[in-house]
């Protein structure tokens, strides 16, 4: 009797290896694209206390009532969350390390995260995402730099088809007032307001600014602008911002619906979307934060960061032809004869050390065969071991790519000059 397969949790998938190429281009775009601009990497839990997320991303958030993957421990009692995002998981490290005792720290990280959603096209339960944090640096010059570095991530992926769009939260006390005056106005148009709006309200009203419900759209449309409530300093923020982005020639709009609920939120906000994958169109959103030290235990600290998630744009990629070559090694070992292997093996060897990628061919099989494997497999060149071979104690290689200078050709050469030659055209 045939056992149930077991299959993968919902919204939890697998990466399979022909998706393997376009993580590899994404992780050294990203984290060559941070490097440049000085950013070091940090790591953190996957599972934190529950009440940072809380405390750090807002119990009146969708995440937090409904999306979080919590639980209490059985073994100690302590009620623990997976990561829904790791801003406030960065933020925590750097208060609980001292980090920032010395001087500001630009961060990077990229990982799984976790939310309990309905999984759809690019958005699963467990999701990863590239993020930076700048943590004590008042900008406007860093909000430019992070966006000049995600401009320079798309840049080094061959991603054409999206655009930033920005907004100003001002401060505090003038969101304060925004939020008192969008009360009023959709207190006045509460016939027209869907059930999840009305629940946001009082308690989250900005976020009724987000809606998708398309017989909202008009009213959303007419609500009052918080660019309109800004004071003189906000202002001078966004216009510097504008003045660098503009000197750099990086497009944007200004997007007067772009906002966030929470209070810790400040001044910068930004999304970069695009068109190119139906209605889950942002890929990297962020901001700038800089009551949130303070509010999770720190010394009050200015801070700023993004968020992208690296499935999204893995879908981006390949929607605009971006084909990363898929390459299980750089040289495919094919060998005949049994008094062959040894020998095999030891050049299979000596090309690991000068760090090339060697795939050894395993078991018995035709040499057709095997080299239709070094063709699928992705290999570059390969290099064909036979008795005589072995007996003048040479390799031969075959270039199996045609953008390879010595495509059509097989070489015959010794041992040690195989070896440097492969090393030398691995680089």
């Amino acid at each position: 009797m045939a056992k149930d397969k077991i299959q993968a949790i919902k919204g939890m998938a697998d990466m399979l290896p022909t998706d393997t190429p376009y993580w590899d281009k994404f992780t050294e775009a990203a984290t060559e694209a941070a490097r440049d601009y000085g950013y070091m990497q940090i790591r953190t839990p996957i599972l934190e206390q529950t009440r940072l997320f809380k405390r750090g991303i807002g119990e009146v958030t969708d995440i937090v009532e409904k999306e979080m993957y919590s639980f209490v421990d059985s073994l100690n009692g302590d009620e623990l969350t997976m990561r829904p995002e790791n801003t406030a998981s960065v933020v925590r490290a750097c208060i609980e390390h001292n980090l920032l005792y010395d001087a500001p720290k630009r961060l990077w990280y990229m990982g799984p995260m976790f939310r309990h959603e309905r999984p759809q096209r690019g958005r699963f339960r467990q999701f990863h995402q590239f993020g930076l944090e700048a943590l004590g640096f008042k900008g406007p010059d860093v909000d430019a730099e992070q966006l000049l570095l995600v401009n320079r991530i798309w840049k080094k992926l061959g991603i054409k088809h999206v655009w930033l769009e920005l907004n100003c939260l001002g401060q505090l006390d003038e969101r304060k007032l925004y939020r008192e005056a969008l009360i009023k106005y959709f207190e006045a148009n509460k016939e027209i307001l869907d059930e999840e709006a009305q629940r946001r309200l009082y308690s989250n009203p900005l976020r009724i600014l987000d809606t998708k419900n398309p017989d909202m759209q008009e009213l959303v449309e007419n609500a009052p602008k918080l660019i309109d409530y800004l004071g003189e300093e906000s202002k001078a923020f966004l216009n510097r911002l504008e003045e660098i982005l503009t000197a750099e020639g990086i497009q944007y709009k200004i997007n007067t619906r772009l906002v966030r609920g929470l209070d810790y939120y400040n001044l910068t906000v930004f999304e970069w979307v695009t068109d190119k994958l139906g209605a889950q169109s942002t890929i990297c959103g962020g901001g700038r934060y800089d009551p949130l030290i303070g509010i999770l235990g720190g010394k009050e600290t200015p801070a700023c960061g993004f968020a992208m998630g690296i499935e999204r744009i893995i879908d981006l990629m390949k929607e605009e032809g971006v084909s990363p070559a898929y390459k299980e090694c750089s040289v495919y070992l094919a060998w005949s004869g049994s008094d062959t292997y040894l020998y095999s093996l030891n050049i299979a060897e000596k090309l690991r050390d000068r760090k090339v990628s060697t795939i050894l061919h395993s078991g018995s099989s035709k040499f057709a065969n095997q080299m239709k494997r070094a063709d699928a497999a992705g290999a570059e060149y390969a290099v064909i071991i036979g008795e005589s071979e072995v007996q003048d104690n040479t390799v031969t290689i075959k270039p199996l790519r045609e953008h390879l200078e010595d495509y059509g050709t097989q070489l015959k050469l010794p041992v040690e000059e195989a070896l440097n030659y492969l090393a030398e055209h691995n680089k």
